[in-house]
C-alpha cells in the first residue's frame, strides 16, 4: 500500500509540473505566407468581413468561436470588422488531427482522459477485511499527439480574387486548443500584410499572448 500510494503521489506532482509548464509554454508553428495585393496593401483600419465555405454553414458555434479568435488576432495587424463596407473577405479553416500511438512498456497507468489504459485493478472484501491488488503486466498506451493546421484566407471583394493565404501547422503533446489556437493565429498573421516568401518556425509565449 505504501509503494501504491507513493506511485499516486508521484504521478500528482508530474501532473502539477506538467501543468505549470504549460501555462508558461511556447507554441511554435510553421508558418507558411503568400500574399499578391491589388495595388497599395492594406493600412491600418482596413475593414474586412467574415466569409464561409458551405462545409462551415452547419459548423455553428465552433465556427463562431473560430471567428472571435482570428478577430482578436486580426485587430492586432490593424484591420476592423464592419461586413457592410468591408474591402476584404476573411475565411479561416481549422482541422485538428489527434495521433493515436502504440503500448511502449510496462508501469503503473490510470484512465485520466490522457490515453492512458486503466490497469488491471482488483479489490474485495469478506468477514476478515479488505484485499487490494494490481494485476501485471500493467500495460498502457502513450498519449496522442495533436496536429493542427489553421488557413486564413483574405479576399479582395472588389475583384474576387484571393490576394493573401496563410497557414500554420502546429503539433504538441497536449490537447489544449483553447490555449493553442491565439497562439496560431497570431504566428499565422506575423509580417502582416507583406510577409517574407517561404517557411518560418515562429514560436509565440502564451503568457505573454495573454497581457
Amino acid at each position: 500500500m505504501k509503494r501504491l500510494l507513493a506511485a499516486v503521489f508521484s504521478i500528482a506532482l508530474v501532473g502539477l509540473f506538467v501543468s505549470g509548464c504549460a501555462s508558461n509554454r511556447l507554441v511554435e508553428s510553421d508558418v507558411n505566407a503568400f500574399h499578391r495585393w491589388n495595388g497599395a496593401p492594406p493600412v491600418p483600419g482596413t475593414l474586412y468581413r467574415f466569409e464561409r465555405l458551405p462545409s462551415q454553414q452547419g459548423a455553428g458555434a465552433q465556427q463562431d468561436y473560430l471567428e472571435s479568435l482570428s478577430r482578436a488576432a486580426l485587430e492586432r495587424v490593424g484591420l476592423r470588422l464592419d461586413p457592410p463596407v468591408a474591402r476584404l473577405g476573411v475565411q479561416v479553416q481549422l482541422n485538428v488531427l489527434a495521433v493515436e500511438r502504440g503500448p511502449y512498456g510496462y508501469g503503473y497507468g490510470y484512465d485520466g482522459g490522457f490515453g492512458f489504459a486503466t490497469p488491471g485493478i482488483f479489490l474485495g472484501g469478506g468477514s476478515r477485511g479488505a484485499s487490494f491488488g494490481l494485476s501485471f503486466p500493467l500495460r498502457f498506451s502513450e498519449p496522442p499527439s495533436y496536429r493542427r493546421e489553421l488557413t486564413l484566407l483574405m479576399r479582395d471583394l472588389a475583384s474576387g480574387q484571393v490576394v493573401f493565404e496563410t497557414r500554420a501547422l502546429s503539433d504538441s503533446m497536449q490537447n489544449d486548443l483553447p490555449a493553442v489556437l491565439p497562439a496560431m493565429l497570431e504566428a499565422a498573421l506575423r509580417g502582416f500584410p507583406q510577409p517574407p516568401a517561404g517557411t518560418r518556425r515562429i514560436p509565440v509565449d502564451l503568457l505573454g499572448l495573454k497581457k
